[in-house]
């Protein structure tokens, strides 16, 4: 595939294709497989498809990118139960990725009437249909969250899917991740690819309870948060040791508007300063444990 502006398609191991971003030198997806990675990461921990049961649901995409997550979500839903009316919030800064993604057809594979609703979705903006009411809001997403957050909007599910921390850590912050918290339902589950120390403690800061999911194509679980920790897969005891580490001190920005620097700056200060743990010690303790 030729590039389309400065986004140029890499075939992942599933056979779905990803970009490569200049500006945070990573690509969009995993390479195992951006479709898998949807489906593994974000559609299947969040329960969809058992949520798909209900006359409604609402979802918030967060970095909606190529848009592989919401094509998954949509088709497991609509899998389940054709006549399940969708509310959803998409949250992406730059406008010319989503558009790269459709004119490279990235999507077409998903079960019509996706692709038609989702090119529509990022040409317009917005969509109204009898099952699909959505509005893809583009900017800064600490920006455009707190919009969504005053809209009232309750997500039954969320997909957190920024670029890593260390490179967008932004849009992993404390204050970033207590917003996310206050749009989801009570008995709604986030989701992310990441198994950060640092994230899980921002999640836990903004009073959800944090769980693993499943591995895929890496050895790395993601992780799942909720505000009751049943149905959560549990964290193991090594996981449950990460978090009282200096890995675990999380990035902060408290007027949400500081740059990535300034957020990376700040919590290695903080990390020099604490008495936790060294990270480097208990990844030593656990790699004596695998081969005593």
């Amino acid at each position: 595939m030729p590039p389309t502006g400065n986004f140029t398609p890499e075939k992942t191991a599933d056979g779905s294709f990803t970009f490569f971003s200049a500006e945070f030198g990573e690509t969009f997806h995993s390479v195992h497989g951006a479709r898998q990675e949807a489906e593994g990461k974000f559609v299947g921990p969040t329960g969809l498809a058992v949520k798909a049961l209900q006359p409604a649901l609402r979802i918030l995409d967060i970095c909606y990118g190529l848009g592989y997550n919401t094509a998954a979500a949509l088709a497991t839903i609509w899998a389940v139960n054709r006549d399940c009316h969708v509310e959803w919030v998409g949250l992406e800064l730059d406008p010319a990725v989503p558009e790269a993604a459709i004119a490279h057809h990235l999507l077409d594979s998903s079960p019509a009437p996706i692709p038609q609703l989702l090119t529509e979705l990022v040409q317009s903006g917005e969509i109204h249909t009898d099952r699909l009411i959505a509005r893809l809001l583009f900017g800064d997403a600490r920006e455009t969250l707190r919009e969504v957050c005053q809209s009232g909007f309750q997500a039954d599910a969320i997909f957190l899917d920024p670029f890593s921390p260390p490179t967008c850590p932004q849009l992993w912050t404390v204050e970033f991740l207590g917003l996310a918290g206050k749009c989801l339902k009570a008995d709604g589950v986030l989701a992310t690819y990441s198994c950060s120390a640092a994230v899980r403690t921002a999640l836990m800061a903004a009073g959800l309870q944090v769980g693993s999911s499943p591995p895929v194509g890496r050895r790395s679980p993601g992780t799942v948060a909720s505000f009751t920790a049943a149905g959560l897969p549990a964290l193991s005891p090594q996981e449950r040791e990460h978090l009282r580490t200096r890995a675990a001190i999380p990035y902060r920005d408290p007027q949400l508007c500081d740059s990535a620097e300034a957020i990376v700056r700040r919590r290695k200060e903080e990390q020099q300063a604490s008495s936790l743990e060294p990270t480097s010690h208990w990844k030593k303790r656990w790699l004596n444990r695998a081969f005593s």
